[in-house]
């Protein structure tokens, strides 16, 4: 599959799940903020993706693999991310401007930095693990 066609599908999951007209849905548009998007939302959203492109997308895939290779004391401390979970966040999430990953975010602030540009690059790196499975 193509970027554009990835995109297109990912867009087409959230115009369904949200009621929105395409061209609300940017691959800029805050999922939470712009969006308009609930808790619940996102949940229908993911099961559109799973179902539209055949993978499994991990509830806190984001988190979870923001911590991959960091002792949990260096990922948060009083409930708060570390500059090293900044730094993993600001790799794993290039589509979010880095004056938005601050010193003093929470775990439960991460959520609120999601795009619709951050779900297309997940289903990309998914796409490319299943593919490789396949291979494989």
């Amino acid at each position: 599959m193509t970027p554009d066609q990835i995109f297109e599908s990912v867009q087409e999951a959230f115009v369904e799940a949200l009621g929105l007209e395409e061209d609300e849905v940017t691959p800029e548009a805050k999922v939470f903020e712009d969006l308009g998007a609930e808790s619940l939302d996102l949940l229908e959203i993911v099961f559109l993706l799973e179902r539209a492109f055949d993978i499994k997308i991990p509830r806190d895939g984001v988190k979870e693999a923001s911590q991959e290779g960091i002792d949990p004391s260096d990922y948060e401390r009083d409930g708060v991310l570390t500059p090293l979970a900044l730094e993993k966040l600001r790799e794993l999430m290039p589509e979010v401007p880095a004056e938005e990953l601050v010193e003093g975010m929470t775990p439960n602030d991460i959520p609120k930095l999601f795009r619709v540009a951050t779900f297309v690059n997940i289903v990309t790196r998914l796409l490319e693990i299943k593919d490789a499975e396949a291979e494989a």
